[in-house]
């Protein structure tokens, strides 16, 4: 390994070459340094290895543009990634989403998670590793592993990635590096500072060594752009539209003339988004070695990483569309809904309310405000010792921690009823035109205070592990490989809400002492930054909004005794996200190597089986008696893996590699909740029931690969996948009546959760789902990678080359109903069936550039989808294409001193996730692009 930050050389490569002009031959020695020499080292282990694995090495990593880890694992063939706030957060391989990739930081499994908008999945309890909470300057190589060996820890049908931090001993005596940006963010607006810095030393002849490292970054930005939570048909909320004739009094039945608006679906939430955020990402490491003799060495290693920040989340919507149930007396001229909402006009195609002019529209402005901190820590002792040239240990022990704290989430919910004239145009592209018609939203005293909702929430991920192995060369030709493993993991979920001491729901339960103040005293001004979303010309772009910070002084929210105790908090009305998984794993595995030839031909691989037993505690909660009561569950399963790796090489640098196994992957940690949940949340009614007895995704893989190292510095390779998933994990879906529901809940749960909130009883229809084992599918695909300097080119291009990728992956999955009925045969989610990467570099003494593009295609996030009804199927939720292009300048002054300049996000891409077939805009936001200037200095 070497320099952590750019400008240390890396590989030395050395080449024979005749020189035509001498009488005989001599030997010329041409060193690669810099970004190439990383990418030959990386080449290098690449072929030598027995699986099939890309490598990135940290010039590699420091020289490419990326905010954090998670951006510069997409540059590898195969990878990609989800972004969150503008940023790089979870990996796809392959086409299996983030659950089935398992991450190794210094040889130790690890697990962390942190929170994001609702759009991005909120806090993560999952098993789905954020990279997002580490910068890349803190690891000096990453490996993604994507086929499976015995001595590779299961856990994994995706792909096992390797994250080393810097050690020592991998430099020469003293080493100092250090870095400082300033990134400028076009959006937002506003300049941020980055800094890192690596020192390292040995003594005692290189015997010890100490390292240190840290990285700190701070931003500021802007998301902006336009949600609809999702779309729907009027009659999902019934009585639907035109129930309540303008002007009328109370209706005895409904609008005839209603059935078409009723039938097409509509956004649910009309709206436009601000998100406003700041972020501290602060990492460090440490490294101790002691190699008392040639044959030990004795490794500490620490990581601390700490990702603070906090987002303010200011929405313009309708509500009126999403809210059902009957108008009274008490509510029509409140909050009566959809009942209430009259069709003025209407544009409907193929089954799609795309514009329209109502009566009758209750608006609504919230003020979110979420405080969130994730902190890891991990420490682990790595000691290697060979007894012989032929007998060698090896044994590593840790700890791991990821500590996600989101203490306030807190929402302060203004609204405004029975605005006529309101319109919506959502033919106009991604953005719509939204119009207010006889609303004044600048005026606070028009608004009423109608929520206030507090939400704190925790994930705790804990990661103790013991791993011990043996080698033992018995010839040249065979090696075996033994071990034993021991991993503890336990998993803590909470959630807490604004509670009575049952799980009503009290979030629209306003104490009379803060309904009284004034909405002036606590009000502000939300601008809209329009640039980049296409917003159709009469959108207002400015309105009144509750600002959290006043009122969270005014109403005193941190207080629980205030207003009568109006603001105490509780697990009661969100049980489903209070709940634990814990996991002890025993395992072993033996393995034997070969390096020989066959008919001729040099031949390696490996051949092993992993044997593991999972021991499983789930607890959560359950109903008895219509009280919310402790539940836990135990089980074990276990687990025989084969593998095999082979390697052929049929003639010089063409290698042949074929690989097969039996793979597992754990089921996502909220699928194993014993118990079931009941929660109200606005017109969602949800009951959420877990299934601790799921078995594990099982999977067979098979690979087939074919690698040209042509000349130096260069690959074209071609690698061929199949996944045949024999066991699945699906949550199946269904929409009842709360009343005779068939998972035996009582009536009094669902009038406990309903609280005072309009629609919602015993006898409205509610969404049930749990997760159950079905029968899997193939994932199959083929991966082309090409990596070529153009030396041979005259003058300044003989300083150039290129480093190309292209996936392509598909599948077949069959997602049944409730009634465990095929409903569809498509894609896994998180699956893209297209991807690439292509990177052109330049690079000489004094000048290196680079510009880097990574293209995503769609890919669905849920199957069925959320709204899906026989009347009008909505197959799939999903997340459109992206194409994000990055680029990297870098000027030499001299041996110590270097200047940077380089932007990220150049294409402004946004974030766009849809609804069904018909691409109904779900979420659409962007945050603008990053530039950043710099300098690093090397010792």
């Amino acid at each position: 390994m070497r320099a952590l930050f750019g400008g240390a050389s890396l590989a030395a490569l050395s080449m024979a070459v005749a020189a035509p002009a001498f009488a005989q031959n001599e030997v010329q020695e041409v060193v690669v340094t810099g970004f190439r020499g990383s990418l030959q080292q990386a080449l290098e282990l690449k072929r030598d290895s027995a699986t099939a694995s890309d490598t990135i090495l940290a010039e590699d990593i420091g020289k490419f543009p990326d905010l954090n880890l998670s951006e510069s694992i997409q540059r590898i063939s195969g990878v990609s990634i989800t972004r969150d706030g503008g940023e790089g957060r979870q990996i796809t391989v392959r086409g299996l989403g983030p659950q089935f990739t398992r991450v190794r930081i210094n040889g130790m499994e690890a697990l962390s998670t942190a929170g994001g908008t609702d759009a991005s999945g909120g806090t993560n309890r999952a098993r789905n590793f954020d990279f997002n909470i580490f910068a890349s300057d803190l690891f000096n190589s990453i490996t993604v592993q994507k086929t499976a060996s015995a001595e590779t820890e299961e856990g994994s049908l995706g792909a096992t990635v390797d994250l080393r931090t810097g050690r020592p001993l991998d430099y020469n005596g003293f080493k100092f590096v250090a870095s400082a940006q300033a990134s400028y963010n076009s959006l937002s607006e506003d300049a941020s500072p980055r800094a890192a810095a690596m020192i390292s030393n040995t003594w005692g002849d290189g015997t010890f060594g100490a390292l240190a490292s840290i990285a700190y970054t701070k931003r500021s930005l802007l998301d902006v752009g336009t949600s609809t939570v999702r779309w729907a048909p009027g009659a999902s909320f019934a009585p639907g539209f035109d129930a309540l004739p303008n002007g009328a009094g109370l209706p005895t039945t409904v609008n005839p003339a209603a059935a078409a608006n009723n039938a097409a679906f509509h956004p649910r939430f009309p709206r436009y988004d601000r998100y406003d955020q700041e972020q501290e990402r602060l990492g460090a490491t440490l490294s101790l070695q002691w190699a008392p003799t040639d044959a030990t060495l004795l490794t500490f290693d620490a990581l601390y990483a700490k990702l603070d920040g906090n987002r303010e989340e200011q929405f313009l919507e309708a509500p009126s569309f999403s809210v059902g149930g009957a108008c009274t007396a008490a509510n029509v001229n409140t909050s009566c809904g959809i009942a209430d909402t009259n069709v003025i006009s209407s544009t409907i195609t193929n089954g799609i309310m795309t514009a329209g002019t109502f009566d009758d529209v209750d608006l609504r402005v919230e003020d979110r405000y979420d405080e969130l901190s994730t902190t890891f820590t991990q420490y682990s002792l790595d000691f290697t010792h060979a007894f012989s040239e032929s007998l060698k240990i090896h044994a590593v022990a840790g700890h791991s921690k990821s500590d996600h704290d989101n203490p306030t989430q807190t929402t302060i919910i203004w609204d405004q009823f029975n605005v006529d004239g309101y319109k919506f145009d959502y033919g106009q592209g991604r953005a719509p035109l939204l119009s207010y018609g006889a609303a004044n939203l600048t005026n606070p005293s028009a608004w009423t205070l109608v929520q206030v909702r507090m939400r704190p929430q925790t994930a705790v991920n804990t990661y103790d592990n013991v791993v011990f192995d043996g080698q033992w060369d018995a010839n040249e030709i065979l090696t075996f490989k033994a071990g034993l493993a021991w991993k503890k993991y336990e998993f803590v979920s909470t959630e807490m809400r604004r509670t009575n001491g049952t799980s009503a729901n009290q979030e629209t339960t306003i104490p009379a002492g803060a309904a009284a103040i004034p909405t002036s005293s606590y009000s502000k001004t939300v601008d809209l930054p329009t640039e980049g979303l296409g917003v159709p010309a009469g959108t207002p772009t400015a309105w009144i909004s509750p600002s959290y910070a006043t009122a969270s002084s005014l109403f005193m929210l941190n207080d629980p005794t205030a207003f009568g105790g109006a603001w105490r908090l509780g697990k009661e009305p969100s049980l489903s996200n209070n709940n634990s998984v814990g996991e002890k794993d025993k395992g072993g595995f033996i393995q034997a190597e070969w390096n020989t030839e066959l008919a001729g031909l040099p031949f390696r691989g490996n051949l092993g089986v992993r044997y593991v037993k999972t021991q499983q505690t789930a607890s959560g909660y359950t109903f008895v008696a219509g009280a919310a009561v402790p539940i836990t569950v135990d089980r074990e399963y276990d687990d025989t893996l084969p593998s095999i790796n082979a390697v052929i090489e049929p003639f010089d640098n063409f290698l042949i590699r074929v690989g097969a196994a039996q793979t597992m992957s754990r089921p996502n940690l909220g699928s194993l909740t014993p118990g079931a949940s009941v929660s109200v949340s606005g017109s969602s009614r949800t009951v959420t029931a877990g299934n601790p007895a799921l078995d594990p995704f099982r999977a067979k893989a098979y690979d087939l690969s074919f690698e040209w190292y042509y000349q130096p510095e260069a690959l074209i390779s071609v690698a061929f996948f199949k996944k045949k998933i024999d066991t699945f994990v699906q949550t199946l879906s269904s929409q009842q009546v709360f009343s005779g529901n068939s998972f035996g809940i009582p009536d009094s749960v669902a009038t406990a959760a309903c609280g005072a909130t309009v629609g919602c009883s015993p006898s409205a229809t509610w969404n049930f789902t749990t997760p159950i084992n079905t029968p899997g599918g193939d994932v199959t695909g083929y991966e082309i990678s090409f990596q070529q300097p153009f030396s041979f080119l005259p003058g300044l291009l003989s300083h150039t080359g290129v480093l190309a990728n292209y996936t392509s992956v598909k599948s077949s999955i069959n997602y049944l109903n409730a009634a465990g009925v095929t409903v569809a045969t498509t894609d896994l989610t998180g699956l893209s069936r297209k991807a690439y990467n292509v990177t052109f570099y330049y690079e000489d003494d004094k000048f290196s550039a680079r510009v880097s593009a990574s293209h995503r295609d769609k890919y669905l996030t849920r199957v069925l989808g959320q709204e899906n009804t026989a009347a009008l199927p909505v197959p799939y939720d999903g997340t459109n294409e992206t194409f994000n292009v990055d680029a990297s300048f870098t000027y030499t002054l001299n041996d110590n001193l270097k200047f940077t300049l380089e932007g990220v996000n150049l294409t402004d891409e946004c974030q766009d996730q849809f609804n069904g077939e018909n691409n109904l805009v779900n979420f659409y936001h962007h945050t603008g692009r990053e530039y950043l200037a710099g300098v690093r200095y090397t010792f």
